[in-house]
């Protein structure tokens, strides 16, 4: 995709973004020195959600042994202090993921990893956060090394939240750019890329997950995303955005003249009720529509986030003690549901607790959604793992084969026409 499309006019625009704007106008690193050939080759990855920064319902075995009030990383350490709060993620850390599964995701044919940290492991500020998860990451990007498999570092975390979810660290308002929240973001990925840009094995940096755009000044989330290419673009990684939720069309003239750019979109269809009335024909249609926004945009695209799943079943999906808009029991926020269907046989724990239209469902679903995304530049799937969501356990639902083997052959099937 042309992320140079619009060159000529890269002096007079990156003269305008501060720190980002460079003495000359154009990165004077080009596409073919990065460490993946994005555009070339697809790309095929795997998230290792859970992992650094907490989720409850990735692993709710944590925060079922911990206080009520521990909703997310913030709390969890907050409320058992940080001792505790050490001593159990240290536990966690160095066995919720080992040098096996990094052998096993290149053996299904993956080829890049996405790891998700939060910037309080990076560069802590005075907040209840434990840190420990930084030198656990350099453990990850060897046995990625170690394998073959290019990483992409995803900040997944800002100060003070930049999306008011649980996976931000801190569920709740949305804080981010408020205070010297921006500038101490951009410390967090500044450490990130003097620790681990000329890393082999480390083929991009995220800038941010899922800033929550309409909630935030967009302008101000722009000039973040200026600044932090500014403050990369003398490396070799790629430099991924997400969309912001603003559409995976919406960034065609953001850019002009910045190299080396990804843009990362996620692609759920559970998180609202339409959607998820849907039925298996109406989400493969939806996936594969999808695929074709990502073809028409300007950049390459990725999909860093997507699942097997048709429903919100899996518990604390939504967050802790908040229910499933499903089966109606949704109570966030004073946001109402209504009862779609029956969570009991969705949230089954294991892919061989699911029936057969169940798991022919999932297997058609994983199977567009892969040939959809790879009318771009490719996909990383929410999750290699969990404990008892089996729609988001790649690894569970490969060896049962629901997952494509080899993965090349979802885009030549012709499920999406």
């Amino acid at each position: 995709m042309g992320v140079l499309r619009f060159a000529a006019a890269a002096v007079a625009l990156l003269a305008s973004v501060g720190e980002a704007a460079p003495s000359s106008p154009v990165s004077t690193v080009n596409k073919r020195a990065l460490k993946f050939d994005f555009g070339g080759e697809k790309v095929r990855g795997v998230n290792l959600g859970g992992w650094f920064v907490l989720e409850p319902w990735i692993t709710p075995s944590i925060f079922e042994n911990a206080p009520a009030a521990a909703v997310d990383e913030y709390t969890f350490c907050e409320s058992l202090g940080k001792d505790e709060a050490k001593s159990r993620l240290e536990a966690h850390w160095s066995s919720f993921y080992t040098e096996n599964d990094f052998a096993l995701i290149k053996q299904y044919g993956l080829n890049m990893v996405r790891i998700p940290i939060g910037y309080w492991s990076i560069t802590p500020l005075d907040d209840p956060y434990v840190q420990g998860a930084y030198e656990h990451l350099k453990t990850a990007v060897q046995w990625a090394g170690n394998h073959g498999l290019k990483v992409m570092i995803d900040l997944h975390g800002a100060p003070r939240s930049q999306n008011g979810f649980d996976n931000s660290g801190r569920r709740g308002a949305i804080g981010w750019t408020q205070g010297e929240s921006v500038e101490n973001t951009k410390k967090a990925l500044n450490k990130i890329r003097d620790d681990f840009a000329n890393n082999d094995a480390v083929a991009a940096i995220e800038l941010l997950n899922e800033p929550m755009g309409p909630q935030l000044n967009m302008d101000t989330v722009r000039q973040f995303y200026y600044d932090g290419w500014g403050n990369l673009r003398t490396t070799n990684v790629a430099i991924v955005f997400h969309d912001a939720f603003e559409g995976v069309t919406s960034w065609n003239e953001f850019g002009a003249g910045m190299d080396n750019l990804v843009l990362d979109t996620h692609h759920y269809e559970v998180f609202d009720s339409g959607a998820l009335s849907m039925g298996i024909n109406d989400h493969i249609k939806t996936a594969c529509d999808f695929g074709n926004q990502m073809a028409s945009n300007n950049k390459w695209t990725i999909a860093g986030e997507w699942s097997g799943a048709s429903t919100d079943c899996a518990k604390w999906l939504n967050g802790r003690d908040v229910g499933a808009r499903y089966d109606g029991s949704f109570n966030k926020d004073g946001q109402g549901s209504y009862y779609i269907g029956d969570c009991a046989r969705k949230s089954v724990g294991t892919v061989a607790g699911l029936n057969e239209a169940e798991r022919n469902n999932i297997q058609n679903f994983i199977k567009a959604q892969i040939a959809a995304f790879e009318k771009g530049a490719g996909w990383i799937f929410w999750t290699w793992k969990n404990e008892a969501a089996p729609e988001w356990h790649f690894q569970n639902l490969t060896e049962a084969g629901l997952v494509p083997q080899p993965l090349s052959s979802a885009a030549s099937s012709g499920i999406c026409g």
